[in-house]
């Protein structure tokens, strides 16, 4: 992987992590035109620069995990994703390796957002929406089990859990908020996790190329939070779901 191709990966990755549309289905079509192979090299690398995105949720939020009992929620809220993690999740990551599986996903996971936000509308106008500033225990629990679902390649982590809150009647701004506080416990355990199953290739040349990716993913990825958290002011999620969906049938054309 070229310095270049580490970049440009790490700007895809920092534009697509936090928003429902897949950064795997969007990291799969770039390798696949860019023809990288994808081993264990560039698992490693592609959940490093998941950290780098990570990390810029601890950059505008760093305030919030001084709260215990926000701390607690998000706790109980990855469980679900760590014990799947570490009993199928390689079984699942093999057996549902498919290119065609992460376009199918993108398609049908447009069309689930659309509909869904579609049920939320339809709440608001009837004043069902919580106006709670905060998940329940209850709802993190949810939360933690739809976002499961997203180590099927192309679902999109912020997408799952989005559905589930929108559909628990959740206020947007507390379900956006949560949905980036959540994957910083989830991300860093999986990027811990990978780099130790693999620290047998972290040479000194190959950490050059993991920084580059890192650091380019962090810095777009800053730009992406505030403006995510400026838009769900303002506006639904149906453009992703349309997104999403045009993306799928691209990535079918090309791969077909």
């Amino acid at each position: 992987m070229t310095n270049f191709e580490a970049i440009f990966l790490g700007i895809i990755e920092g534009l697509t992590e936090f928003l429902p549309i897949s950064s795997t289905g969007h990291l799969t079509l770039a390798s696949h035109f860019l023809n990288i192979v994808q081993n264990h090299q560039f698992i490693v690398f592609e959940i490093s620069i998941q950290l780098g995105a990570i990390l810029a949720v601890l950059f505008f939020f760093w305030k919030r995990f001084f709260d215990v009992n926000l701390l607690t929620k998000l706790f109980i809220a990855f469980l679900p994703t760590a014990i799947i993690g570490l009993t199928i999740y390689k079984y699942i990551k093999t057996m549902l390796a498919s290119e065609i599986l992460v376009a199918t996903t993108l398609i049908l996971g447009g069309v689930v957002l659309i509909l869904v936000e579609r049920v939320y509308k339809i709440q608001v106008r009837e004043e069902k929406i919580k106006q709670d500033k905060e998940i329940s225990f209850k709802e993190a629990v949810i939360l933690g089990l739809a976002q499961s679902v997203a180590m099927i390649p192309g679902v999109s982590r912020s997408g799952a859990t989005i559905v589930a809150g929108l559909l628990m009647n959740i206020e947007r701004k507390v379900l956006v908020e949560f949905t980036f506080l959540l994957a910083v416990p989830t991300m860093s355990a999986a990027t811990l996790y990978s780099l130790y199953k693999n620290k047998e290739i972290l040479s000194t040349d190959y950490l050059s190329t993991l920084f580059l990716g890192f650091i380019s993913a962090f810095i777009v990825a800053l730009f992406v939070i505030k403006f995510f958290l400026n838009y769900i002011k303002k506006y639904d999620f149906i453009p992703f779901g349309i997104y999403r969906i045009v993306l799928g049938i691209v990535l079918l054309l090309f791969l077909l």
